[in-house]
């Protein structure tokens, strides 16, 4: 059975940084995509970015140039690096590995 464990969120300064991880429980890590999303106070879920097999990545136009993503097979781990953050930034961040979901971590970019 596959679980997601996301840890890293919290609160920052405009213009901070953090670093989300999400680890997988379960085999085949190394074979499949892993996505970030997000979901802020009365909007939709949307994709923040995803990082395939290969380490290809790709983002969203808001979070391009200031989040990367990358994964440690070894450690079945995944990170959002986030940069130059915005007070839009905020939102429940969460990542999505084979149709299964993590907890969220709440992330909130307040002076």
């Amino acid at each position: 059975q596959v679980q997601l464990e996301e840890s890293g969120g919290g609160l920052v300064q405009p213009g901070g940084s953090l670093t989300l991880s999400c680890t997988v429980s379960g085999s085949l890590f190394r074979s499949y995509s892993v996505d970030w999303y997000r979901q802020a106070p009365g909007k939709h879920r949307e994709l923040v970015g995803s990082i395939t097999s290969t380490a290809s990545t790709v983002y969203a136009e808001a979070v391009k140039g200031r989040f990367t993503i990358s994964r440690d097979n070894a450690k079945k781990t995944v990170y959002l690096q986030m940069n130059g953050m915005r007070p839009e930034d905020t939102a429940v961040y969460y990542c999505k590995f084979r149709n299964v979901w993590g907890q969220g971590t709440q992330v909130t970019v307040s002076s």
